[in-house]
């Protein structure tokens, strides 16, 4: 529709234009008057409202993509943890979340880091789209090798509105689970207030079969253990609400608290079976669950523009306090030389961990292609942790404190940080970011397990990066980066308290882990709609976990370790198809990962190419409903230290909305043929180790969405300041 001053077209009310793909629906609004003069003031200019499929990706020159949320098959994921699983090269398993060929992600919340517990409290509907940034400038925390963006939905106007959700998730292999979500939002002048819960009851399961195998006639041993976690919700909520005043548009303060409750039950089942040269015994361990985990967070942010070229200040505080306590009750039976045993342990632990940080950051426009950015940060995080191990015999339960498995924990550690990147042009053709960011560490560690072990270290890092995009022409598009990165230990990594899983098999932290350091390299180009990128990193002291042979013959620690080194090559090619009725997103990429290390005896294996192919479709058939099918393959991987096996998944959704998309209902199948199971072997120490985990991936799940309010904007902008800390408190 074309707008003149002299004259306006006349569009009928209630009449409908088809143009390609589009739907243009007209409603009468009025039309200023220095539009139309006063003798036509008659005639109305009609709202626009276009109604297209979206499309799912967008790739940016310098290699990130924009993975759009909102209306397709990922709006339907009941958690964040399960959205990000069905983007494309992004690999969520074990509690790890890594973009293929970089290595372990860090998240964003709005362009702020968050942790982990706030990230899975985010509510999916208010998610607008995802930004995964694999070349990351000095402006992220260096903690992590690429970052993954998360923007929810941003409006204007005010009002109210909410969104209510019910999930119902059916599964053989794990059982029911209900989750509620609620989120709502006001706004009126100045202030605007928002609020989120959300509530998870049910069940859920998890299985491993692990063998260990000494296959040295002098020295032999099989293991066969089985280990299956059958979880039990008891309450698993997550809450927050926050304020805002803006004084205008790009100046504002805000006050966020949010927090989430993980209480779990249920029985963790743990059958060992042990071959060796003095015979076979079998032993039956079951854990009575009963762990409680509170984390809690406050926000203090201020954002201001400083200049009418754009310029900004923001100033972001946070503490943030996680306490969790475990009661388990251990029930352990054996049978040896036809003789049986049985004995009552308990274990627990009391752990407190206390974050504040500290930060600001500076953007200095100095005209439309050049800026610079400076920033500085400060975090102090402390950790307390006690463990209890008590363990009884059966005919007198009379229960005494074992030293060996019982021990204290602290540390303190500060962290302070500046970066400085500069954003500018050569020419036309070329745009250019390079910066740098310094951290300095300092911390000092306490523990009792093994005997008292002290440690006090400082040490300073400086990270550099670059990017170059080259403009060639309108269709055609390049880039090269580099980026040094760190990824420090988890503190739970570092705590050598024990979680216990089975008489011969136990979880202990590593107070020697040292952090891992990487050097990114890549080069992509994007020509029309083809995306095509190739990479190498190098690895320091990468970090890992492992198997090894404890005190006694049959006993085994799973422990993180350092390696020596490692290198990853990778090359993606990606292709997007949007038509009036389908649209489709593809991805194929080939990865290359090997693995070096002396000092565990690892035994060393060919190294082979691990294969990722994505496709994500979505069929509209207008007026009535839409069908989503998402599958990908992730292929057998060889990375000289071991290898793992493939996996896979397919899921299909039908969606329909109601009531001018107030309801909107989604059933979908996910992981159809249940081939989501995270498998593979290594040898270390003469010991061969296979290892095969299933997860309730397979379900079928229904999900009803109301929308309701009187606003179609809101003013809220939720800044939120979380350090890399955070994310290690897990």
């Amino acid at each position: 529709m074309e707008i003149k001053a002299q004259a306006v077209k006349k569009v009928t009310d209630k009449s409908y234009v088809k143009e390609k793909d589009l739907i243009i629906k007209t409603v009468p609004i009025a039309v200023p008057d220095t539009i139309i003069p006063n003798d036509q003031e008659h005639n109305k200019l009609n709202e626009v409202v276009i109604k297209s499929q979206p499309s799912l990706l967008k790739y940016g020159a310098n290699g990130n993509i924009d993975v759009n949320v909102n209306g397709t098959v990922l709006a339907t994921s009941s958690s964040v943890n399960e959205l990000l699983s069905r983007v494309p090269n992004v690999v969520v398993a074990d509690g790890e979340i890594s973009v293929l060929g970089k290595g372990e992600a860090i998240i964003y919340l709005n362009g702020i880091l968050i942790n982990y517990e706030r990230f899975a409290a985010i509510p999916v509907s208010q998610i607008q789209k995802i930004e995964v940034i694999s070349n990351p400038s000095a402006r992220y925390d260096a903690e992590g090798k690429a970052v993954i963006n998360i923007i929810t939905k941003q409006n204007k106007e005010s009002g109210m509105m909410g969104t209510a959700n019910q999930h119902t998730s059916v599964s053989k292999f794990g059982g029911t689970s209900y989750n509620t979500l609620l989120d709502f939002s006001y706004s009126k002048g100045k202030f605007s207030f928002i609020t989120n819960y959300g509530l998870q009851l049910g069940r859920n399961r998890e299985l491993l079969y692990t063998t260990r195998t000494r296959p040295d006639p002098e020295d032999y041993m099989k293991s066969e253990l089985t280990t299956d976690w059958k979880r039990r919700f008891n309450n698993y909520s997550n809450f927050g609400f926050g304020l805002q005043y803006s004084f205008s548009p790009d100046n504002y303060i805000s006050l966020a608290y949010s927090g989430n409750v993980n209480d779990l039950g249920g029985i963790t089942e743990s059958r060992n079976s042990i071959t060796n040269n003095s015979g076979s015994s079998f032993y039956a361990t079951d854990v009575d669950r009963n762990d409680v985990l509170l984390n809690q967070f406050v926000n203090l942010n201020y954002n201001m523009k400083t200049d009418p070229k754009g310029s900004t200040l923001f100033i972001g505080s946070q503490y943030s306090n996680y306490n969790q306590t475990i009661g388990d009750f251990i029930e352990e039976n054996s049978w040896a030389d036809e003789t049986a045993d049985k004995r009552y342990l308990k274990n627990n632990v009391g752990s407190r961990i206390n974050i504040i940080a500290i930060q600001t950051d500076y953007s200095k426009k100095i005209n439309e292609k050049t800026k610079l950015e400076i920033g500085a940060k400060f975090s102090h995080a402390t950790i307390k942790s006690g463990t209890d191990f008590l363990i009884a015999d059966a005919d007198d339960m009379d229960y005494e404190l074992d030293d060996e498995l019982s021990s204290d924990f602290e540390y303190n550690e500060k962290i302070t940080a500046a970066y400085l990147n500069y954003v500018g042009s050569w020419g036309e053709k070329v745009n250019f970011s390079v910066g740098a960011r310094a951290e300095r560490t300092s911390y000092n560690l306490f523990t009792n397990a093994n005997g008292i072990q002290e440690f006090e270290k400082a040490y300073g890092n400086f990270f550099p990066n670059m990017l170059l995009n080259f403009n060639f022409s309108e269709d055609w598009k390049g880039h090269f980066s580099y980026a040094a990165r760190i990824t420090r230990p988890r503190y739970q990594a570092l705590n050598p308290y024990v979680i216990y899983q089975d008489p011969f098999t136990t979880i202990e932290g590593n107070p020697n882990l040292l952090p891992e350091k990487t050097h990114a390299f890549e080069i992509g180009t994007m020509y029309k709609k083809f995306d095509f990128k190739i990479g190498y990193t190098y690895k320091i002291d990468p970090i890992s976990a492992a198997a090894l042979r404890g005190d006694t013959p049959n006993s085994y620690i799973l422990r993180a370790l350092n390696l020596e080194k490692g290198h990853v090559f990778f090359t993606s090619l990606s292709r997007s198809f949007n038509l009036k009725w389908w649209n489709s997103t593809n991805t194929i990429s080939m990865n290359l990962t090997k693995s070096v290390d002396n000092f565990y005896e690892f035994e060393f294996s060919p190294v082979r190419p691990q294969f990722y192919l994505y496709s994500n479709n979505t069929f509209t058939i207008p007026k009535f409903f839409k069908l989503q099918l998402l599958a990908w393959y992730l292929g057998d991987r060889s990375y000289g230290l071991g290898s793992e096996n493939s996996r896979s998944t397919v899921t299909l959704g039908i969606e329909r909305n109601f009531f001018r998309d107030a309801l909107k209902l989604n059933f979908s199948a996910n992981d159809i043929f249940h081939k989501f199971m995270v498998s593979g072997d290594y040898n270390v120490g003469q010991t061969q180790i296979y290892y095969h985990r299933t997860y309730t991936s397979n379900y079928f799940k229904l999900i009803a969405t109301y929308n309701f309010g009187d606003s179609k904007k809101t003013t809220y902008k939720k800044s939120e300041i979380e350090q890399s800390e955070n994310n290690r408190a897990r």
